[in-house]
């Protein structure tokens, strides 16, 4: 099977067993946690920028008055020049320190959710492509939020409190201000929901094509050898309509609102200075007073001429909505106790596993004894890989139990099971700088001769001794095949004392002679310790112990090799080699190593 990122030492980074889920609240608000005395700060430097705003058509009456009453206006004109003097510098301060906060609350959140992807390994039901939108645009967005729901909250407020000057002010121009009210509020609410939906469609789309490209790129050695470029163009592209169609629904949306509200607003406006005249000609308001009305009717008016604020706060929350997608699912949380199983047995009671609405494994049961070594063999898709994880909680079962040395492995703190269970896999990741850290991943500290043993028992140390720099060149200036792949993956799982070890189609890439010399090493290497093996050849179930014959969810037999051989159907499980061959399967004498062959006439 691919390798998952489980944090086994095996796998890929996983969060570490100090990883706890954001709470219910959710993981914007955990998020906010190193910003929020910026927040604060910067909603004081909002709250006095918008104060300037509700002051200045008042201050700036005031100092008309003086002019045309021909007083001193020297005061007056003094705190005008020293309100617009602090307006400026609020909102000199404002956009740095929003963009600070943003920046750093994007940095967190994504960390967060990375760190739950990672947690919950193969149990996220998010594809690759999936998963990197969500890092790269969802989380950006939703950490967004605070800063435009801030910005907007505090601006509301102002023109509430500027509606409030003008009713003062004149009422009959508050009143004609507040009778176009409801249109524009309508508009607005339409707008966030449909430009909303919008981004979230928008936000879906890129996903599936993410996810689409990611798959191509993994393979696309057997897209070019297949000649079937186009077709897997048309195949990744395939939800394009979908982008663009989001795309252009939010562009419809926002047009749409711009010229509603751009024939609503000036239409308001006139009316309202109509009605703010007419008190003028009538002596009820003096000239400084329409001024004032002037100023208050734009600032009351920004409560609903905020599309650019109303657009960032439907793209933020379409954002932080798909990021709950992914914290809605729980990783696993590992026990608590402290006893430690005295042996490496395995034991699974009544074990059901679904998928899919329907089981994968049905009631099963299986009883590994410690130290033994036993092979799980069933066709494609009898559930071999899912049944390999369930002892170090790659796959947790619906219904049943499974235990390591009579301790239940939920039990267990997830750290400690992952000293205990060590898997290798059939594609297997390799981290780190070097040679030499790919296999030593997990284990830091560890020295060059233990990684060497490693090596040698996965009968990689000859290839990698080839190599420019030996354990030091680094992994992308080391060209290696599968099997060789294969072969640092077994060293890596092979350097960690486990009790358990299971081998998922561990050494399907190499060639039945290398194989052949690995079992050999494994079998003297891990001598005492349990053994899982997935194994898809004849060869590879007669070296174990017992061979667990896994059919319909069950175990259909559990007896060894030589023994299971006569029944023609578990022979039919090896395809056609399992036919005709013998027990063990081809002889490897027989067969070159070919890959090494392939390797020296390169060279």
């Amino acid at each position: 099977m691919p390798e998952d990122g489980t944090g086994t030492g095996t796998g890929a980074p996983a969060a570490g067993p100090g990883y706890r889920p954001p709470a219910a609240r959710g993981p914007v608000r955990a998020a906010l946690a190193p910003v929020r005395l910026r927040l604060a700060v910067l909603g004081v430097l909002l709250t006095a920028r918008i104060s300037v705003g509700v002051a200045l058509p008042a201050l700036l009456a005031t100092a008309v008055g003086a002019v045309l009453d021909g007083t001193d206006v020297r005061g007056p004109a003094a705190l005008l020049a020293a309100v617009l003097v602090a307006g400026a510098l609020c909102e000199a301060a404002a956009g740095p320190l929003a963009s600070s906060a943003n920046a750093t609350a994007t940095h967190r959140l994504r960390m967060l959710t990375v760190r739950h992807l990672l947690a919950l390994g193969p149990r996220s039901p998010h594809a690759v492509g999936d998963a990197v939108t969500q890092v790269v645009r969802s989380a950006p967005l939703a950490a967004s939020l605070p800063a435009w729901a801030a910005e907007s909250a505090i601006s509301l407020l102002g023109s509430v409190a500027a509606l409030a000057a003008l009713w003062w002010t004149n009422w009959q121009a508050g009143l004609t201000f507040t009778l176009a009210m409801p249109f524009t509020v309508l508009i607005a609410q339409r707008f966030m929901r449909e430009a909303g939906l919008a981004q979230e469609n928008y936000l879906g789309a890129q996903s599936l094509i993410a996810d689409g490209l990611v798959a191509a790129l993994a393979g696309v050695r057997t897209i070019r050898a297949a000649g079937t470029l186009a077709a897997e163009t048309d195949r990744v592209l395939g939800p394009l309509p979908e982008l663009s169609a989001a795309g252009r629904a939010m562009w419809r949306t926002e047009r749409d609102v711009v010229w509603r509200l751009g024939l609503l607003l000036p239409l308001t406006d006139v009316l309202v200075l109509a009605v703010a005249g007419l008190a003028v000609a009538d002596g009820r308001l003096g000239p400084a007073g329409l001024l004032a009305v002037s100023g208050y009717l734009a600032l009351a008016s920004g409560m609903v001429d905020q599309i650019d604020g109303l657009l960032g706060i439907a793209q933020a929350r379409a954002g932080a909505r798909r990021l709950g997608d992914v914290f809605r699912h729980d990783p696993p949380s590992g026990g608590t106790g402290n006893t430690v199983p005295p042996d490496g047995s395995v034991l699974l009671r009544g074990v059901t596993v679904r998928h899919a609405g329907g089981p994968v494994l049905d009631r099963l049961d299986l009883e590994l004894p410690a130290g033994a070594a036993v092979a799980l063999v069933g066709r494609t898709g009898a559930g071999k890989s899912v049944l390999a994880g369930l002892p170090g909680r790659l796959t947790d079962p619906d219904e049943g139990e499974v235990s390591i040395g009579g301790v239940p492995v939920r039990d267990l703190p997830l750290d400690r099971l992952r000293t205990l269970v060590v898997h290798a896999f059939e594609r297997p990741e390799l981290y780190g700088r070097t040679v030499h850290e790919a296999i030593s991943f997990g284990r830091p500290g560890v020295d060059r001769e233990e990684v060497v043993r490693a090596a040698v028992a996965a009968r990689a140390d000859r290839f990698v001794r080839r190599l420019p720099a030996g354990y030091d060149t680094p992994l992308d200036e080391a060209p290696m095949s599968g099997g060789e792949r294969q072969r640092l993956g077994l060293a890596r799982a092979l350097l960690r004392p486990a009790l358990v070890h299971v081998l998922d189609d561990a050494t399907s890439g190499l060639d039945t002679v290398t194989e052949a010399e690995v079992s050999r090493s494994v079998t003297e290497l891990l001598a005492g310790r349990t053994r899982l093996v997935v194994a898809h050849r004849a060869a590879t179930a007669a070296r174990c112990d017992r061979v667990a014959w896994l059919d319909g969810g069950r175990i259909r037999a559990y007896a060894p090799h030589h023994v299971l051989w006569t029944d023609p159907e578990y022979r039919a499980v090896f395809g056609p080699a399992g036919a005709t061959g013998s027990p063990a399967g081809p002889d490897p004498t027989k067969k070159k190593d070919e890959e090494e062959r392939c390797r020296v006439e390169h060279r």
